[in-house]
């Protein structure tokens, strides 16, 4: 009889790669809103391929210098890496949709329900069981959200479809890019690399359909060099930004992934009471907000602080080995 049970990561690794998610999330908020409304950059998409050059490139050098390791390209990256690229398209269309159709308040409070969806698709694909204090401080966040926008309950049909089908391929794409990081072969170093390089092509050619690319390659302040730093360090950020989900996805499950993404969009609220002057105050939002950041951290607690238990995949007993007692001793 063989026990086999599966690395646990520690519960520092954890919380680390939560927080560097966290961290990197914040400050590509931080540049690319100087660089789209600072600078009034026309092309969001242009900004996007410039990110996943930027991640092409360096990972293909740090490939070809040893840095890391994953597969070359063949005929099966296709179907190892699929649907990521169309995830992953598919929430950069109706995200870019949904926040033009909706306000502020209304675009936080639904895009709570990714968390719920993410806990859904685990359940579903992966096969994944929850504690009930991580249940009840997911629900208290979404709890949390709705209290916070419902002074802002004006109702858009094409602003919900978008945001809606926003939050099921962010969903969806947070537990693929779990599953597949399991995949032989591609690693998180793979995912990263073989999902821009998919992606960057279509993306660049609806770019120029739509005129977008037109818009970025003439825009005037490509001379200067305060413009030309921040969109270097977008496009940087870019890439870390998506080595920090991978990275939080590979020691974390995509909820929790998904959750640390919520707290952080709530702490950026909080920040924004204080600083930037374009938050308006409103106690009903104000004590969502704070019903949110509770959920959070309680769901933080027992995520990173209790010890890992080992599940049904991660225990298995081999019974085609035949049992001791079967073959006695020939002595």
């Amino acid at each position: 009889m063989t026990t086999k049970c599966a690395a646990q990561p520690s519960g520092m690794a954890k919380l680390m790669s939560a927080l560097f998610y966290a961290g990197s999330s914040f400050l590509i908020t931080v540049v690319n809103k100087t660089v789209l409304t600072g600078y009034r950059f026309p092309s969001y998409a242009f900004l996007g391929i410039g990110q996943m050059v930027t991640t092409i490139v360096v990972l293909y050098v740090a490939k070809k210098s040893n840095a890391v390791q994953f597969q070359d390209f063949d005929r099966s990256i296709f179907k190892k890496v699929f649907p990521l690229p169309l995830l992953y398209t598919g929430n950069h269309i109706t995200g870019l949709g949904s926040t033009k159709k909706l306000s502020l308040p209304m675009f936080t409070v639904l895009r709570k329900f990714t968390i719920l969806m993410t806990m859904g698709l685990e359940v579903y694909l992966m096969r994944k069981t929850f504690s009930r204090p991580l249940v009840y401080s997911v629900l208290t966040i979404v709890f949390g959200a709705l209290i916070a926008a419902s002074s802002d309950m004006a109702f858009e049909v094409e602003g919900y479809v978008f945001i809606l089908l926003n939050d099921a391929f962010t969903a969806a794409y947070g537990v693929y890019t779990k599953k597949k990081l399991g995949v032989e072969g591609l690693g998180k170093y793979g995912v990263l690399f073989y999902n821009a390089l998919i992606i960057v092509i279509p993306t660049t050619m609806i770019c120029a359909y739509t005129g977008d690319l037109d818009k970025a390659l003439t825009f005037q302040e490509w001379t200067t060099v305060p413009f030309l730093f921040c969109f270097i360090m977008s496009c940087i950020m870019g890439f870390v930004l998506m080595y920090s989900i991978v990275l939080c996805s590979h020691y974390n499950s995509a909820l929790t992934t998904t959750v640390v993404g919520a707290i952080k969009n709530v702490a950026v609220a909080y920040i924004g009471i204080f600083v930037g002057g374009d938050y308006v105050f409103s106690w009903t939002n104000f004590v969502g907000l704070t019903i949110c950041m509770s959920g959070g951290l309680v769901y933080s607690y027992f995520s990173f602080n209790t010890t890992p238990e080992r599940t049904i995949e991660e225990v298995k007993i081999d019974v085609t080995e035949t049992l001791p007692e079967e073959h006695p001793s020939k002595d």
